[in-house]
């Protein structure tokens, strides 16, 4: 059969690799599996439960949940209907609901839990337009998904559900998330089936993994990245386990042992640097051999043969050290797949040594995500780059300003209501502008360098690019978030979030006596720990981008304080707000 839209991709599972655990997820501590008939048995119920309800054609129905079954059952019932699904993120707040189940018009709600039951009921306080929320636990006073599975049961309109699901159009709207931003209210971007499917179709030649394999599945459904991923896994029969929480995820790794999954670099940040804080408690040789591994691994290079010394080196580092992260990721995973956010290539570099293939790639929810991703063939995979352009997407870059452009059937119908900043991005020959500055490597390999409202220029006439340096910063163990000041002013600053648990080794580690976070960042010895850090990262920065100082801050910035947006990138106008005081005293 031939897949143009994307609820093709459960009836081609069910046609060439049917699994008995398509989706599976834990339940009072068990693993409950639902085979792909189940799913779309599963499906076909809430669609018909959603007919039942009045939801018909290009209605919105909003899903804002944890990653689970119930999400992909109400995504597939809702497409099948040709209804429009708005997903959205559970850590945002009662004003950003309200706007946008206002501005998508939206009609029916699930919700996964009592929290964000509440949270929902709050912000549809007074507004007609939805008919119902539905709950997909049990909440007390709430209507359950259930209610809809049993309206499906008692339903007549089979036969009008078989005409509704052939009458979707691949050019139809399948689905319009928004996107926070860092400034202004949220953007609703119109994706249809034909953007995904595209996009689907365009990465299909490049992934490692077929229906044998399993893949853990925790970041969040209702970003783009992870949607696109569901979408590819059932185009290629893999089994999806979903982690309980991001809490649970070293456990459920363990647990499922899947052979890929997705992340954002922060998380494999984590994970390198809880191996690294390990590796400073051995003692003698055995921390002397894991420390030459670590040496090793951060010299590795996917496009360079090092020679027979290296490699047999790298060989006994494997059976030594490496193996035992490899376990500590459940033993069997093939590849990760990074996205998001830049990785910092010594990350990538230690995995691929220690035979933890990271393919690293880039993409926007404008475009279906992705744009480039780096192969899982050594060959093909540059590291300190995002890799190359997927089947049917063009990629150019300005020579105007350096911009990333790209055209191809992944890029958006548009913003939901906004032709006006819809023209803004897509030009009139089709390129989407990115709004990231980037460069070509070796002819292919594209290279983000940038974001081009984030470079700015100082009294002295330079412009500064703060994303490299940050992301400089952030490889050391003391930093866990950053970010670069300097607007008008003569040189570069930084204000700093430390990683209070690396200071706290770090503390341990030099006999210093730890109080209280707030009292250890005004400690002269903690300072001269910093000071050293940036000293390290200045080494290679041209001079007028050198931090000149720096201020430490006690509170993490959250998406709870609006300070970050839901996939973690800072808000610069808000924090700057926010801490006026210390960015001026540094000028």
């Amino acid at each position: 059969m031939s897949i143009t839209r994307t609820i093709d991709l459960l009836s081609h599972q069910l046609e060439n690799y049917p699994q008995p655990d398509c989706l599976v997820s834990k339940v009072n501590g068990q693993w409950v599996k639902y085979s792909t008939q189940d799913v779309q048995n599963m499906a076909n119920l809430m669609s018909l439960g959603l007919l039942k309800l009045g939801i018909g054609k290009n209605d919105k129905v909003a899903i804002i949940s944890f990653n689970r079954p119930e999400w992909v059952f109400a995504d597939f019932g809702i497409q099948q209907i040709g209804a429009i699904s708005v997903p959205m993120y559970p850590t945002i707040t009662v004003e950003d609901y309200r706007y946008i189940f206002n501005d998508a018009e939206v009609k029916a709600i699930f919700v996964s839990d009592s929290e964000l039951y509440n949270k929902v009921v709050a912000a549809t306080d007074g507004m007609d337009s939805v008919k119902e929320i539905y709950t997909f636990d049990e909440v007390h006073g709430a209507k359950h998904w259930s209610e809809i599975v049993e309206m499906g049961k008692q339903s007549d309109q089979a036969d009008e559900l078989n005409q509704m699901r052939a009458s979707v159009a691949p050019d139809d709207t399948l689905t319009i998330i928004y996107t926070s931003g860092t400034t202004g209210n949220p953007k609703g971007v119109m994706l249809t089936h034909d953007n995904l499917v595209s996009n689907v179709q365009g990465t299909v030649p490049y992934v490692p993994v077929n229906n044998t394999h399993r893949a853990l599945s925790f970041l969040p459904l209702c970003h783009i990245f992870e949607r696109m991923l569901l979408y590819l896994y059932m185009r290629m029969g893999v089994s999806i386990y979903y982690a309980e929480s991001i809490e649970k995820v070293a456990d459920n790794l363990k647990e499922v042992q899947p052979h890929v999954f997705t992340t954002v670099p922060r998380l494999l940040e984590k994970v390198y640097d809880k191996i690294v804080a390990k590796g400073m408690e051995l003692t003698g040789v055995k921390r002397k051999l894991f420390f030459w591994a670590l040496e090793l691994g951060l010299k590795y290079d996917t496009q360079t043969d090092q020679g027979w010394w290296y490699n047999k080196q790298l060989e006994l580092a494997n059976k030594l050290i490496f193996s035992k992260w490899r376990e500590a990721l459940g033993g069997n995973v093939i590849a990760i797949v990074s996205g998001g956010a830049a990785l910092q290539p010594r990350l990538a570099r230690v995995f691929w040594s220690a035979n933890i293939r990271v393919m690293e790639g880039y993409g926007l929810t404008e475009t279906s995500p992705v744009i480039s991703v780096n192969r899982f063939e050594p060959e093909n995979n540059m590291i300190g780059t995002v890799g190359l352009p997927i089947d049917g997407v063009e990629v150019k870059i300005s020579e105007e300003d350096g911009e990333i452009l790209t055209r191809g059937p992944h890029v958006m119908k548009g913003y939901y209501k906004r032709d006006d900043l819809t023209a803004e991005v897509i030009d009139s020959d089709g390129w989407f502008h990115t709004g990231d500055i980037g460069e070509m490597v070796s002819g292919k390999y594209l290279k983000i360098t940038d974001r081009k409202k984030e470079i700015f220029k100082t009294s002295g006439g330079k412009y500064v690019a703060p994303q490299p340096i940050e992301n400089k910063l952030k490889e050391s163990v003391v930093i866990e978030q950053v970010m670069i000041v300097g607007e008008g002013q003569k040189y570069a600053a930084a204000l700093i979030v430390p990683s209070f648990l690396g200071l706290q080794d770090w503390c341990q580690h030099k006999g210093i006596s730890y109080t209280s976070d707030a009292e250890m960042i005004r400690k002269p010895e903690v300072l001269d720990k910093f000071q050293r850090e940036i000293d390290k990262a200045n080494q290679g920065l041209a001079q007028y981008e050198t931090i000149k100082k720096f201020t430490l801050i006690p509170n993490m910035w959250t998406v709870e304080t609006g300070e970050l947006t839901p996939t973690l990138k800072v808000k610069r106008k808000i924090i700057s707000a926010n801490y006026r005081k210390e960015i001026d005293s540094m000028f």
